[in-house]
């Protein structure tokens, strides 16, 4: 039998361990002296909307209680009140967590969703992967620059219910040492405008200039397969980059890569390939 990490032992070394990483990065951020994004600026839009989506917020997600979902609603409609209409000046970084602080129930957050060791949990302030989700998507349809994005470990966790963007370009964040930051290494200023109503999670993400070119992500080769027993969901995730004013598209690049271990009963329906 495998040694545990201190961290597997119990409860308690978990929470000891997850506070030495919190300190850890509060330590590198101080040393570093990375510029980050303050100035907020809700009563005014810059003038250009690069790209808007909108996220349902009650998914069905497997068999999750659907009470994270409300919970979750709750939860998203605190955490946008920290990022709408923040500006990213250039030289400015992006993060998630030095916006919106760490999620506790004293601030009024509740329990929601979470993803630990690969598997669906609950912890207070659950869903705030979906808020990093919907700012990665934008994101990918501009020149900033991401410097630090996290990925689910390989692994599909619940069956596609209205998906709306290819598979393998969500996030993972976890306070605050698993972050989402984004830098500004253009000369344009942008800015992030994410609000919730009764069904959606919005956001648009606007810039001071139009862009010289415009982004165009899409999945290609997808399927799922079955090795010695265990069925993975593959694809690849491609972005390409398109002239605004000829149409030609100058770079087709590769973002991500799917292997996926599928962590939910595969439906009779689903075609699966033997390897």
């Amino acid at each position: 039998m495998a040694r545990k990490l201190f961290c597997e032992i119990s409860p308690f070394t978990y929470r000891i361990s997850t506070e030495k990483e919190i300190m850890k990065r509060h330590l590198r951020d101080f040393c570093q002296k990375t510029h980050f994004a303050k100035e907020q600026r809700e009563e005014n839009s810059l003038p250009v909307i690069i790209y808007r989506h909108n996220s349902l917020i009650r998914r069905r997600l497997g068999n999750v209680n659907m009470q994270l979902q409300e919970n979750k609603a709750v939860n998203l409609a605190l955490a946008v009140k920290h990022i709408d209409g923040l500006l990213i000046h250039p030289g400015e970084t992006f993060s998630v967590w030095k916006c919106i602080g760490r999620t506790t129930e004293s601030k009024g957050y509740k329990e929601g969703l979470t993803i630990t060791h690969g598997k669906p949990a609950t912890g207070i302030g659950g869903g705030m992967c979906q808020l990093s989700n919907l700012i990665h998507w934008m994101v990918l349809h501009c020149d900033l620059t991401i410097t630090e994005h996290h990925h689910h470990d390989a692994l599909d966790l619940f069956p596609d219910h209205g998906r709306q963007i290819p598979f393998g370009t969500g996030t993972s964040i976890s306070y605050n040492y698993i972050d989402y930051r984004v830098k500004n290494n253009t000369s344009n200023t942008y800015q992030l405008r994410l609000w919730v109503d009764d069904e959606y999670l919005c956001g648009e993400l606007r810039a001071e200039e139009p862009l010289q070119y415009t982004y165009h992500i899409h999945a290609e080769d997808e399927y799922f397969s079955e090795e010695d027993g265990v069925v993975y969901r593959n694809g690849k995730v491609y972005r390409d980059t398109i002239d605004r004013n000829t149409g030609e598209c100058i770079e087709h690049q590769l973002i991500r890569t799917n292997h996926a271990r599928v962590m939910y009963e595969c439906p009779p329906s689903m075609v699966i390939r033997k390897l």
